[in-house]
C-alpha cells in the first residue's frame, strides 16, 4: 500500500514534468538559438585566435627580415622595411615597427625621426609610457640643435612623476654645461643627486659633473715655446764630437801709400 510520503513526491514530480514540458514547449527555439549561439561564439573565438597567431607569426618574420636590413643595409632601406611591417601588422609587431621606422629615418635626418617619433607620442591608442619614450627619444634627436620643442619635451619628462626623468634632468644638464650656464647645469644636477631613485651609473657620472661645475669655466692662456733641446750625452768609450773652432779672418792689406807730389821751385 502506497504510504501519504509516496504519494506526495509522485505528485510533486510529475507536477515538474509537466511544467518543464510546458518550458520547453513555449522556449525551445530560444534555447536552441542560444545553444547555437554559444556555439557559433565559441567556433569564432577559435578560428580568431588561429588567424592572429599566423598574422603574428607572419609579422614576426617580416620583423626580423627588417632587423637584417637595418644591419646590413642602409637606414633608409631599413626604415622602408618597418614601415612596411607597421601598416599591417598586429598591434605589437606594428608598435615595434613604428618606434624602429622612427629610429632609422633618425640618423639620416634627426628632424624627420622628430617627426615620427611625435606621432607615436601623439597616439592615443598607445600606453602613456610608450608615448614618453617616444617624446624623449625624438627630443634627444633635435637637443644638440637647441631645438625649443626639445627642450621644452625634456622639461616636461624631468618632473618627478615622470618614468624618465633621470635622462631628461642628465640631458638638461649637459645641456646648460655645454652653453656655459653653470649655474643652471648645477640645478639639473642637485635634482638627480636628491632623487633617492637615481641608478647607480648615473651617480658615478654625476661626480664628475659636479666637479665641474665646481671648477667653473676653463682659462685658456698661451703657451710658451719650449727651451732648445741640450745636445745628447757622449756614449762611455767615444771620445766627444771635436767642436771646429771658426776660422780668424784674414788680416786686411793696408792700401799703398801714394808719394806726395814735389814741391815746385
Amino acid at each position: 500500500m502506497m504510504s501519504e510520503n509516496e504519494f506526495i513526491r509522485e505528485v510533486n514530480e510529475e507536477y515538474r514534468r509537466d511544467r518543464m514540458a510546458q518550458i520547453w514547449s513555449r522556449y525551445s527555439g530560444v534555447l536552441i538559438g542560444l545553444a547555437v549561439l554559444v556555439v557559433l561564439g565559441v567556433g569564432g573565438w577559435r578560428y580568431w585566435e588561429h588567424a592572429q597567431a599566423q598574422q603574428s607569426e607572419a609579422a614576426s618574420l617580416r620583423f626580423e627580415e627588417a632587423l637584417r636590413r637595418a644591419k646590413e643595409g642602409t637606414p633608409e632601406d631599413a626604415e622602408k622595411a618597418f614601415a612596411g611591417v607597421a601598416a599591417d601588422a598586429p598591434f605589437g609587431y606594428r608598435l615595434l615597427a613604428r618606434l624602429r621606422a622612427a629610429a632609422e629615418a633618425g640618423k639620416a635626418d634627426p628632424a624627420a625621426g622628430a617627426k615620427a617619433y611625435a606621432a607615436i607620442a601623439d597616439d592615443s591608442s598607445i600606453g602613456q609610457s610608450l608615448r614618453d619614450l617616444a617624446r624623449l627619444r625624438g627630443a634627444l634627436l633635435l637637443v644638440d640643435k637647441d631645438d625649443p620643442g626639445a627642450l621644452n619635451a625634456l622639461q616636461s619628462l624631468a618632473a618627478p612623476s615622470s618614468a624618465f626623468r633621470h635622462t631628461a634632468r642628465e640631458t638638461l644638464g649637459l645641456v646648460a654645461l655645454k652653453k656655459g650656464d653653470y649655474e643652471g647645469a648645477g640645478r639639473w644636477f642637485d635634482q638627480i643627486a636628491a632623487d633617492r631613485e637615481t641608478p647607480a651609473g648615473l651617480r658615478q657620472r654625476l661626480e664628475i659633473y659636479v666637479a665641474l661645475v665646481a671648477g667653473g669655466p676653463v682659462q685658456v692662456s698661451e703657451a710658451t715655446p719650449p727651451a732648445p733641446a741640450a745636445p745628447p750625452p757622449p756614449v762611455l768609450g767615444t771620445t766627444a764630437p771635436e767642436t771646429t773652432a771658426p776660422e780668424p779672418a784674414a788680416p786686411e792689406t793696408p792700401a799703398p801709400e801714394t808719394p806726395a807730389p814735389e814741391a815746385t821751385r
